[in-house]
């Protein structure tokens, strides 16, 4: 099934951004919001201009102004004449040790990353389930697969919550016309991943964007991307000793 009109949210940079692209490039309608609306409005032209046949709505949105986000997708999907894909990519990489006295970001991490991808689950399902088709797309990350400690734990435990949530969403929706996907991304070249990762990593942003756009249009249930090293890594991770995965956060 061939996905014609896509919200992302997190839309005004890094792996967001690019998505809009290589979804535009494919004549797809997409509708785009995060925070920074001058740098959404700017997308919006640079997309439109180089593809004049697609539509582009944009809407300002901190998705963690929770009774906001029902209300964006609204407008949102009024605007494009429909929703058929949401993809939940919004989210936050800051993080400290806990009890080092950084607790808000901590705080903020788990906030943005769990409980307002939980609301966006929320506001897309019910738009889903009230025209019985869609496909939710959950953008948790690699650091899902392992609780990983130091700074990471908090950014580790929010996405792997999110990861939880989409395997129980899609064992609950199989056998409905509802899809669900849940992206595992490595280090892809954004400014999170540079702050994040070695960067012998590091796939560049062309190459990690099109692993995802491919694992989203395939709608598969669970997908690391891009494939290599990273599904070796889902692998091997768990099956580290604690020893080992210390020297990590």
């Amino acid at each position: 099934m061939t996905r014609t009109k896509i919200l992302i949210t997190g839309a005004s940079a890094g792996l967001g951004a690019a998505m809009a692209r290589d979804f535009a490039s494919k004549g797809r309608d997409v509708a785009l919001c995060a925070r920074r609306l001058p740098a959404l409005e700017a997308l919006r032209a640079e997309l439109v201009a180089a593809h004049p046949g697609i539509t582009v709505a944009v809407r300002a949105l901190d998705v963690d102004d929770h009774p906001a986000v029902p209300r964006v997708f609204d407008e949102l999907r009024n605007e494009l004449g429909g929703l058929d894909r949401v993809i939940v990519n919004a989210g936050l990489g800051k993080g400290a040790v806990l009890g080092s006295g950084r607790a808000d970001a901590n705080i903020a991490t788990a906030t943005t990353n769990f409980v307002s991808a939980l609301a966006q689950a929320e506001a897309a399902l019910e738009i889903f389930r009230a025209q019985n088709s869609g496909h939710l797309v959950l953008v948790s990350s690699m650091s899902a697969v392992r609780g990983l400690p130091g700074k990471k734990a908090a950014y580790s435990a929010s996405k792997a919550g999110l990861a939880a949530l989409g395997e129980a969403l899609a064992i609950e929706l199989a056998k409905s016309p509802i899809a669900v996907t849940t992206l595992l991304p490595g280090f892809i070249a954004t400014d999170m991943a540079a702050k994040a990762g070695d960067a012998r990593m590091v796939a560049p942003l062309d190459k990690g964007v099109a692993a995802m756009v491919g694992a989203i249009e395939k709608e598969q249930r669970r997908a690391c991307v891009p494939r290599w090293p990273w599904r070796l890594i889902d692998v091997v991770l768990p099956l580290l000793p604690g020893a080992v995965v210390a020297r990590i956060g």
